[in-house]
């Protein structure tokens, strides 16, 4: 039977290395390295006293044609996540939060990755079409001391795409130690239409985290006390805004936890885009529900608010409010011009019923064991990820229904499926809202939900997986290998 310890012991023996149980990261090496335990006195500040930094753009090494080309070092760092304690994380280039790459639909992307760890590493581009020599396939690792380069066509149109590791069963704890980035694919559209840009496009990557007495970051499976809330890698910070609009790429980068997010004056959020670039309309939403994976561009205009005006990004998603309830303040400082506006349109999709007829309706079940025992499997249809086996086999060219349900009773899951941008046409049986109208690659799926997709398989032939993205999901076994042929 494969179990979690089998297929990354294969892994890791392919790669020469020992076998790391999860959790491994937090051990002695990187603590010793420096003369062991901090003082106890590491604690989380008080909200909005730190401010929030905005993720770094990284610069081609050299750009060519039509080529950019980049290269990055996976490797361990510290960061000064709270206040006065250097934490260990893992990053790409010693970043964290981690950086952000700008692209353009047409023009090649190569990223040349150096793996600087003790542990085999592999980079998905999510929600990328691209090769699967390029897709950060679980299982397509590379060893410490070697190197990597992944090329991305970048025939999709524009999308707030991001990057993170996919070693399967260290997936989970190399993305919550740090490993994700940016990756804006924009492209004429997006650029000719006069949406904030500039430093008034904001990338924010929101997600929780649990640190140990010395101000580490703990990393348990299924840990629900991760209830430090962290924006682009600090807790609870505040954000320096002028009295214009502003653009916010929201990436929900948590394991688990699901945001539901809103403004305290009970401004709606003008939501402009989700995981796959614009929707077709803007959309006035009161609250926005963010599962693990999922992204979402909104609009705030703070113009309607004088200097001197904090404005909080609370959340009531699960969890004590007392500790999870409040995410970032902005706060207005100045005034500014802005020469920037929501258009009415955004793009073109097609509707539902336009869509290519579906060849193939298929049926998939995403489940977990809820009965308590210490080391939780998770299950496609029934069955762990085995790396050797296709669960599914589609056309190239085709279109497909797929159903997928949660078939828990408590536990919350959600669906990414590599390779493709799908459309959300139903949500328990009613048609998709608005806020899920657009390009999809992450839909979450609570108990007993089903939510219908359709898909088009015309990017790229080859093997793919789908999962959960609730990440301690996935690296439990819950994911499956698809052919495109």
């Amino acid at each position: 039977m494969i179990t979690r310890r089998s297929v990354l012991g294969g892994a890791l023996a392919a790669a020469g290395l020992p076998l790391l149980a999860p959790g491994a990261f937090a051990g002695g090496e990187a603590h010793a390295a420096r003369g062991g335990p901090r003082p106890a006195s590491a604690s989380t500040p008080p909200a909005f006293t730190t401010a929030m930094p905005v993720p770094p753009v990284l610069r081609p090494l050299s750009s060519t044609g039509d080529v950019d080309c980049y290269e990055l070092t996976i490797r361990k760092s510290t960061a000064e996540i709270l206040p006065g304690v250097a934490s260990d994380v893992l990053t790409y280039d010693g970043h964290f939060p981690g950086p952000v790459i700008h692209a353009r639909s047409g023009r090649r992307v190569l990223v040349r990755h150096h793996n600087g760890l003790h542990m085999p590493v592999t980079v998905h581009l999510h929600g990328g079409s691209v090769p699967p020599s390029s897709d950060g396939n679980p299982m397509d690792v590379f060893a410490p001391g070697t190197a990597r380069t992944y090329v991305y066509t970048n025939r999709q149109p524009h999308a707030s795409l991001w990057f993170h590791d996919h070693a399967h069963h260290m997936e989970a704890e190399h993305v919550y130690r740090g490993l994700s980035g940016g990756y804006l694919l924009t492209d004429d559209l997006e650029q000719s239409l006069p949406l904030p840009k500039g430093r008034y496009d904001v990338p924010v990557t929101i997600r929780d985290a649990r640190f140990d007495e010395r101000g580490q970051l703990a990393y348990t499976m299924s840990d629900r006390n991760r209830t430090t809330i962290l924006a682009n890698g600090k807790p609870t910070p505040y954000f320096q805004v002028a009295a214009r609009k502003y653009r916010f790429r929201l990436l929900n980068g948590s394991n688990l936890r699901l945001f539901s997010l809103s403004l305290s004056d009970g401004t709606p959020l003008i939501q402009i885009g989700s995981d796959g670039g614009l929707l077709e309309r803007p959309v006035a939403v009161p609250v926005l529900t963010l599962s693990p994976g999922e992204r979402a561009d909104v609009v705030v205009d703070f113009s309607r608010h004088p200097v001197g005006t904090r404005l909080v990004l609370a959340n009531t998603g699960p969890g004590r409010p007392e500790q999870v309830g409040r995410v970032l303040r902005f706060d207005v400082v100045r005034t500014a011009d802005d020469p920037s506006r929501v258009p009415a349109v955004l793009r073109t999709l097609p509707p539902a019923a336009a869509l290519p007829r579906a060849a193939v309706t298929r049926h998939i079940e995403l489940s977990m064991d809820e009965d308590g025992r210490p080391d939780p499997r998770g299950f496609v249809n029934g069955r762990l990820f085995d790396p050797d086996r296709v669960d599914t086999t589609v056309a190239f060219g085709s279109s497909e229904i797929w159903n997928v349900t949660n078939t828990n009773k408590r536990a919350p899951h959600n669906f990414h499926v590599h390779l493709v941008q799908f459309r959300v046409l139903e949500r328990g049986g009613r048609p998709a809202g608005p806020t899920e109208a657009g390009l999809k690659d992450t839909v979450r799926v609570m108990p007993g939900e089903t939510v219908k997709l359709h898909m088009t398989f015309d990017g790229f032939r080859g093997d793919y997986v789908y999962h959960c993205h609730m990440l301690d999901h996935s690296a439990m076994g819950m994911m499956a290998t698809f052919r495109v042929r």
